[in-house]
């Protein structure tokens, strides 16, 4: 990336909004998108900048990441098989979605932020929360409070970056770059101690998430279920059957009066 890039990237672009808007959001269903990069990189790019606009750069990359979020729910609850299929189909994908059921039953909205900031773990969790029909009302949230603080988080990270190396911005990027990998390998740490420590003491959890009977019963069982809500959406779509129609066991009961 040329320097000639940097100063592209400045509040006076439309450039500079977009790729603030669309990386993210791009991210959650292709993690191979650097967005964490590129908002590092409009921070480093607008270092120098007091203009008030700058806000509403940060403001289009939490936008994208929300949207990206909620784009993996979204997809998770309405083609839950594809989903599974296409992310969790090989014995890695299911140890790290039977980590990502368990941990959110454990944590719940604290995982949903937290992993915004684990590099992988965002798209697990958003697709699992989709799949096991992980309440809305709390998912929402959580992903707006995740997207703001790791916008502001990234961009501030770059424009400190900027700020340190004005006049050679490639620096600044590599060294604010660096120091998302090192928060990203504190907070894994932090977990590991955390999960150490809880072992310790009696909480037994399991070194590789889903390596225990139970993890792998308890996910056969949630994809039964969710297969079958896609199944009986499916049916409700096609036929109503209306208030006065009377099958199955209701049929039984209503025999056994009428004797």
């Amino acid at each position: 990336m040329p320097v000639s890039v940097f100063t592209s990237l400045q509040v006076d672009s439309v450039i500079s909004y977009l790729v603030a808007l669309l990386l993210p959001a791009l991210d959650a269903i292709f993690p191979v998108v650097p967005s964490e990069t590129v908002v590092i990189a409009l921070g480093v790019a607008t270092a120098g900048s007091t203009d008030p606009r700058i806000a509403l750069l940060v403001a289009c990359a939490a936008a994208g990441a929300f949207l990206g979020d909620n784009l993996c729910y979204l997809l998770g609850r309405r083609f839950g098989p594809a989903m599974q299929r296409r992310f969790f189909s090989t014995p890695k994908g299911l140890r790290t979605q039977a980590w990502a059921e368990r941990s959110l039953d454990r944590f719940g909205t604290q995982l949903i932020v937290v992993c915004r900031f684990i590099p992988g773990g965002r798209t697990a969790v958003t697709l699992t929360c989709g799949l096991t029909g992980y309440p809305r009302r709390r998912f929402v949230p959580a992903t707006a409070a995740a997207a703001i603080l790791w916008a502001l988080y990234a961009f501030f990270i770059g424009r400190l970056g900027g700020r340190a190396f004005e006049h050679d911005p490639w620096i600044g990027l590599a060294i604010a770059f660096g120091a998302t990998i090192v928060i990203s390998g504190v907070i894994e740490l932090i977990r590991r101690i955390v999960r150490t420590s809880r072992r310790h003491a009696g909480q037994v959890e399991p070194d590789h998430a889903g390596q225990d009977q139970h993890d792998r019963d308890e996910l056969g069982r949630r994809h039964h279920v969710a297969e079958e809500d896609h199944a009986d959406g499916r049916r409700s779509r096609g036929a109503d059957s209306g208030p006065d129609c009377v099958g199955g066991s209701d049929l039984e009961v209503a025999q056994r009066d009428g004797q």
